[in-house]
């Protein structure tokens, strides 16, 4: 007799036995160590905001934008949150929404680092004599930048969630012992078209970010930028491989450590540096040591 497909034989070849189900838990260890770092990053994504709202007035932080910078580690903070969203038991609204969610929240990460760096090569540009970018400075442009970067991704995700969604599926065929639960991506086109708008978002935020590098340390985070794009790129060209190649609850697991990877990374370059200053070298969040840097 055949058994099923959620099915297996016993060890005496007798009768049909249930199948191990497989899925990325919370009761897991890995699954458990994930959403902790999750937890704890989103944490301290929080702290620097507030460490940032408190000491706003300093010259370091309003130098770069805190508008920016508080949108940025909002962001941020949901990124981190988003990966929760990969862990548990798949279910149709949890494929949808965590797709959707870490597609549309990364572009605002990506699209804020994409005006801070903007924003600075506006502001040196402006003071040039008969500059025309004058009109340029201040919050309104990076507002419609973000606005229009995030509406493209918001559009691929409508025409992917209108055309073909994600959808949770059980795999009985890659392991005659166990069933995998995990959410198909529907139409694997546009998953990767998310992921490349992405990418090019981060290329292009490298790319200016790399034309603003000469500018004044002190003054602006192209630099910070710079690197932070360089992690972020290779978390994810790397991160495509790995996906294919992976099955069951090791494919969830790879997303989740690039997307807190990534996330990370943007966290520490750009922030990081910033509190060190606040706290540790008090001395250079002046005024004064600024207007010597420039």
């Amino acid at each position: 007799m055949k058994c099923s497909k959620y099915e297996k034989s016993n060890s005496g070849r007798n009768s049909c036995i249930p199948r191990n189900i497989n899925y990325l838990s919370y009761e897991d260890q890995l699954g458990a160590t994930l959403s902790f770092i999750s937890i704890i990053l989103s944490i301290m994504c929080a702290v620097i905001l507030g460490i940032f709202r408190k000491y706003c007035q300093t010259p370091i932080v309003r130098a770069n934008n805190q508008y920016l910078s508080c949108l940025l580690l909002i962001s941020l903070m949901l990124c981190f949150l988003s990966s929760l969203l990969f862990i548990g038991r798949p279910t149709q609204i949890c494929c949808i929404l965590q797709q959707v969610i870490f597609g549309i929240v990364f572009t605002i990460s990506l699209s804020s680092l994409l005006a801070k760096t903007l924003t600075v090569i506006i502001a040196f540009n402006a003071t040039k004599p008969g500059s025309k970018l004058k009109k340029y400075i201040g919050t309104q442009l990076s507002i419609i930048l973000i606005i229009v970067c995030s509406l493209g991704e918001t559009v691929i995700s409508a025409v992917w969630l209108a055309s073909n969604p994600p959808f949770a599926e059980a795999d009985t065929l890659s392991d005659p012992d166990y069933i995998f639960l995990f959410c198909n991506e529907g139409s694997v086109i546009l998953f990767f078209c998310i992921i490349g708008y992405m990418g090019t978002l981060a290329l292009l935020c490298f790319i200016v970010a790399f034309l603003a590098k000469d500018f004044p340390d002190r003054f602006n985070e192209a630099k910070n930028i710079t690197f932070s794009m360089l992690v972020f790129c290779s978390v994810w060209v790397t991160f495509v491989p790995a996906y294919l190649s992976s099955k069951g609850s090791r494919m969830v697991a790879v997303e989740i450590f690039a997307i807190l990877s990534s996330s990370a990374g943007l966290l520490g370059c750009i922030f990081i540096p910033k509190c060190y200053i606040i706290f540790l070298k008090p001395e250079l969040n002046t005024k004064d040591s600024i207007v010597r840097k420039l």
